[in-house]
């Protein structure tokens, strides 16, 4: 069986990265390792069952124009949730910028967000 173990976000600086998804968000900060004196090792997850994600700090023009805008402005990311008020009430009170309001689709409860770069997400409570 195959499974998704990492994706990478490009970001501008290695510790703002860290606490924005370690403090706003809720993620664990599952590495942290220096590989040269420019390039970090850092991978962040929010929880231990999900794909975790690589915080690659842009080295160049191209990646650093690409940072928020990985998808070309669609969602990009799909964070699930068991209490979506809960959540959605945590990140407001920690300034996450949401770009609508929560909805109820067919799927179950659902809202977009921005991350520190301007990355869009959903924020989603599945119907049981």
């Amino acid at each position: 069986m195959n499974t998704l173990g990492m994706i990478a976000i490009v970001i501008d600086d290695y510790d703002l990265a860290i606490s924005h998804y370690v403090n706003d968000l809720g993620f664990a900060l599952i590495e942290d390792k220096e590989m040269t004196p420019e390039k970090r090792w850092v991978v962040v997850a929010p929880s231990s069952d999900g794909a975790r994600i690589l915080l690659a700090k842009a080295a160049n023009g191209t990646q650093k124009a690409a940072i928020g805008n990985s998808t070309g402005g669609r969602v990009a990311f799909f964070m699930y949730t068991t209490n979506f008020n809960e959540t959605y009430n945590a990140y407001k009170s920690c300034g996450i910028e949401f770009i609508e309001s929560p909805r109820q689709e067919a799927y179950g409860q659902v809202v977009v967000f921005k991350d520190k770069y301007g990355n869009k997400w959903d924020l989603i409570e599945q119907n049981e």
